[in-house]
């Protein structure tokens, strides 16, 4: 563990320290790594913001029109 980690232990942070503790080789690996899943994310998010946008509004015909048509 690094230093830092142990010096936020009793500090306000101390809940974002516990989680990169719980996850370290997933931090490291994300820091490291030269790959993202940032293309992904924002389809996801698009997709999420057009549910939001229609629920309630329309059937699925209409919500599968509206993704499919959509740039």
């Amino acid at each position: 563990m690094s230093t830092w980690l142990r010096d936020a232990e009793p500090s306000l942070i101390a809940s974002f320290a516990r989680g990169i503790t719980k996850d370290l080789e997933a931090v490291r690996a994300a820091v490291t790594e030269p790959w993202s899943n940032g293309q992904t994310e924002g389809h996801v998010n698009r997709l999420k913001l057009v549910k939001r946008q229609m629920y309630g509004r329309a059937k699925l015909d209409l919500l599968e029109a509206r993704l499919i048509g959509a740039p």
